[in-house]
């Protein structure tokens, strides 16, 4: 029996109209209402004609499918709209998520996770028989939702302008999506709104901010104390916010059981078992208190009954990538102001209600206003494969929120054409048809695929599980370990990985050009299952020919990495590394001393201390994660492999040839193997080849600069000085004599002394004067007026020949006083006065000016009166200027 009664007083109802308007007419909208109005459960149901709210004709019955990000939240939909039809799912509402598909002859209603959506819509773009599709929770931006948004509006202006679209969240950029949506209108809806108290409980103490996966433990017994305060304060059930599922066991840690806190303590998380979160999302029934300690999982799609308060961490978990080193990892941040409300309307859903944010207010107008969309800060090499398999290698013709960054795409595109499941020009290969429908990372696919004609399907869909889903620390850092422990473990863990295990297994082709089962169980050609060739909104009918195993022109790629070879026999420790290996290829790593090694795409990794793997000679790692402050990545998770291991995973890092380079300040000629950043073996070159020598030799002397490699004698440095003077003060024809031009016109000065060199040592035996003569402007015949217009040495009164340093910006005269009496203009060089550094008898500096005449009036007085006492023996006239010039002491008398 349909509950009217509670389909009549969800407050989307109001909206409706204006809804079904929209769709009628553009085809699309932005559907905004607050938590806890039933835009997920009320809406479909209006939409697919299977229910009108306050009477009145049902809309024509249609076909309806609901994306949402997470699989907690379309198994609770699906189960919230059954109910409210008084049916059971898989009746006219069914749901299919990874590993999972409950649906019926007669669902019209169906709630899927928008990875599945997104495989769905890569077998059938044209999505045949379905009319309308909500994508909810827009406003979190996961790739895969923008990825499915992009794709349909792209089906919508190809193929079936006919199809429905709409976005919905309760928080949103909406004008951004209406933009996307093609100015679609926005329909809001307005909430019942219970009272909500807002209590900021920041730590008595400063804590540390969050670093990497780290998060100060003291900020979760802070947590854990504003739980028992809120228990104690409050009524209802406490729904408490954290970051990961390792905060979440540490705070359950410290609150304890029932009787002495007074509540169930449980856990959700996307790791929990489907009964343990279908238990939580069914309410107490029995009267009692709980604490419920989630992840982001609760934060939308769903209510958690009986939830008066809410515990807010304001720690938030998003993805990292590192492209410089290959390494991406979640990183835990700041929650941003949309979550925070987010998270806040959960205690407000049913009732008045109260927030205990763990920060102050001032650092709340602080936050960002919205979390980063994913397309920004994580691995773009699933959503690369994605576009190629599209027909939109470059994503140039998606439309995006956010355009993908330049550099990520790129190297994602690196990783795909390594791995085969590209071409060079970027377009997919029946290979990378073949991997994206595993539902898998395109890095863990050609694992798969690879690693089941290694070591066989079923061992190799078991290794590929545990790196689907990171094992528990608990199980430690030896994946061979982690797999054994997994394979006889009775936790939670290791239910979900023989069910993704049996998963993957199934999945795998029947043969390369066979059939395959997509991440919903169901075979990948689609719901007819006929194999039939579609048309590609980007790509043609050769796409469609490669996704239904069509000929396609695919090179070498048709054909498996492993060569067909299936060692069924090897030991778990060797299938483990094998596997591992295929999937992360630029992590193989050496051994290099104490635990640290070398990964071929030259990141250096460390193991930790007590570490089963330290005296591995090679490494394939599966898990690693780089601390800001750190050099070496620190390693999580690996497995033992030999070096024949290595160089068959990573066999497009694997060069041979000579290599002649500047290297620990020298010239080094070797015929090297190399597997990437990884050296395997060297033998010295005995006639290296003379271009790539003298070349060489020019890196050296860039790193190192000329004046370290060359022989500057005093002269030589001196001529280089004065030439550079010239070319400050006068330019052409004065050469520049920089470390950058003289490296620049080796070819003009050094010749040919540089082509004859070999090592540093003929570098050091080259006389740098004699060739810095040859940049002198001989042609111009400027060059002989070199010593008039720089000359080396000046004549002053006394008869002495100064020498000038010209090493600074202006030339320095340094003389004694008193050879400078009766000199009343600064000397010039080149038309530039010189500064003139005036010394005492002892040689010491007594003034400094650049304008002789001004000294002798107005600074000699003070330079004679402190210094006449001091050298007495010396002249001090009291008019220096009509005095004669002198090297000598005064006539004893």
């Amino acid at each position: 029996m349909i509950r009217d009664d509670v389909l009549g007083s969800l407050p989307v109802r109001t909206a409706l109209p204006a809804l079904e308007a929209a769709l009628d007419g553009p085809g699309c909208a932005v559907l905004c209402a607050p938590p806890g109005t039933g835009k997920t459960t009320l809406v479909p149901l209006v939409l697919a004609g299977l229910v009108r709210p306050g009477g009145g004709a049902r809309g024509p019955r249609r076909r309806v499918i609901v994306a949402e990000p997470r699989r907690i939240a379309a198994r609770a939909a699906a189960r919230r709209m059954a109910w409210l039809l008084g049916e059971r799912v898989g009746g006219s509402v069914g749901f299919t998520v990874r590993g999972e598909r409950v649906v019926g002859r007669d669902t019209v209603v169906e709630v899927v996770t928008t990875g599945v959506l997104l495989q769905r819509l890569q077998r059938d773009q044209e999505l045949g028989g379905v009319d309308v599709v909500i994508i909810d929770e827009c406003h979190e931006r996961h790739l895969d939702a923008d990825t499915v948004a992009a794709f349909l509006l792209d089906v919508r202006a190809t193929l079936r302008p006919e199809l429905r679209l709409v976005a919905a969240s309760a928080t949103t950029d909406a004008e951004g999506w209406a933009r996307l949506l093609g100015d679609a209108p926005v329909v809001e809806a307005r909430g019942v709104t219970h009272p909500l108290e807002v209590v900021w409980a920041p730590p008595l103490r400063p804590v540390r901010p969050p670093h990497g996966m780290r998060v100060d433990p003291a900020l979760l017994t802070h947590v854990a104390s504003v739980v028992r305060g809120a228990l104690a304060e409050r009524t209802g059930d406490v729904l408490v916010f954290l970051p990961g599922v390792g905060e979440i066991g540490r705070v359950a840690g410290q609150l304890g059981g029932r009787d002495e806190l007074g509540a169930e303590v449980l856990q959700v998380h996307g790791r929990a078992p489907a009964d343990v979160q279908d238990a939580v999302l069914a309410g107490s029934g029995d009267g009692n208190r709980r604490v419920v300690l989630a992840t982001s999982v609760a934060e939308s799609s769903l209510t958690v009954p009986g939830v008066r308060v809410v515990v807010d961490s304001g720690l938030a978990r998003e993805p990292r990538t590192d492209h410089a080193r290959g390494l991406s990892a979640l990183t835990t941040v700041r929650a941003s102001q949309a979550t925070a409300r987010q998270r806040a309307g959960r205690a407000g859903r049913e009732a008045p209600g109260a927030v205990y944010r763990c920060w102050d207010e001032a650092q709340d107008a602080r936050l960002a206003r919205f979390p980063a969309p994913e397309i920004k800060v994580a691995d773009l090499a699933a959503f690369a494969l994605q576009a190629a398999c599209w027909g939109d290698p470059d994503a140039s013709g998606l439309a995006l929120l956010d355009a993908p960054p330049a550099g990520a795409l790129a190297a994602a595109r690196a990783v795909l054409t390594a791995i085969g499941a590209v071409d060079a020009e970027g377009r997919v290969t029946g290979r990378g048809v073949r991997m994206s429908r595993l539902g898998l990372h395109p890095r863990l696919a050609r694992a798969l695929l690879d690693g089941a004609a290694e070591v066989g399907a079923r061992r190799a869909a078991e290794v590929v599980a545990l790196l689907s889903e990171e094992p528990p620390r608990a199980y430690g850092d030896d994946l061979a370990s982690a797999w054994r422990t997994a394979k006889r473990g009775d936790d939670g863990y290791a239910a979900r990985w023989r069910q993704e295990s049996r998963r993957l297994a199934s999945a795998l082709p029947r043969s390369p050009e066979g059939g395959s089962h997509g991440p919903d169980g169901v075979d990948a050609t689609g719901t007819g299952g006929t194999g039939r060739a579609e048309r590609s909104p980007r790509g043609g009918e050769a796409v469609g020919a490669a996704r239904s195993g069509g000929a396609v022109q695919t090179g070498k790629d048709e054909e498996p990495r492993g060569g067909g070879r299936e060692r069924g026999g090897l030991a778990d420790d060797v299938v483990v590394g094998v596997v591992a290996a295929y999937a992360f290829p630029e992590w193989v790593a050496r051994a290099r001393g104490a635990g640290a090694f070398l990964m071929v795409s030259g990141t250096g990794a460390e193991l930790g201390d007590g570490s089963a793997l330290r005296d591995a000679p090679w490494l394939a790692v599966a898990v690693a994660d780089r601390p800001a402050t750190a050099v070496s990545a620190r390693v999580r998770l690996a497995a033992v492999i030999d070096e024949d291991t290595a160089r068959a995973a990573a066999a497009h890092l694997l060069v041979s040839g000579e290599e002649v380079r500047w290297e620990d300040g020298d010239v080094v000629a070797r015929d090297v193997t190399r597997l990437g950043a990884v050296e395997l073996s060297a033998r010295p070159l005995r006639k290296p080849d003379p271009a790539r020598v003298r070349a060489a030799l020019l890196d050296g002397l860039r790193r190192e600069g000329p004046g370290a490699l060359l022989r500057w004698t005093r002269d030589a440095e001196a001529l280089r000085e004065r030439l550079g003077f010239l070319h400050r003060a006068l330019g052409a024809p004065w050469p520049d004599v920089s470390d950058a031009a003289l490296l620049d016109g080796a070819d003009d000065w050094l010749e040919p002394e540089l082509s004859k060199a070999r090592r540093r040592a003929d570098l050091a035996r080259i006389e740098a004067g004699q060739a810095l003569r040859r940049l002198l402007p001989w042609s111009s015949g400027q060059a002989g007026r070199l010593d008039e217009l720089a000359p080396e040495r000046i004549l002053v009164p006394s008869g002495s020949r100064v020498r000038v340093d010209y090493g600074g910006e202006q030339p320095v005269l340094a003389v004694k006083l008193q050879e400078l009496f009766g000199l009343t203009a600064t000397p010039t060089v080149a038309g530039v006065p010189v500064l003139v550094h005036l010394l005492s008898p002892a040689g010491r500096p007594a003034a400094v000016t650049a304008d002789l005449a001004s000294f002798w009036r107005e600074g000699y007085r003070a330079v004679r009166a402190e210094l006449r006492g001091r050298y007495p023996r010396h002249p001090w006239p009291e008019d220096p200027t009509q005095a004669v010039a002198t090297r000598r002491l005064n006539d004893r008398r």
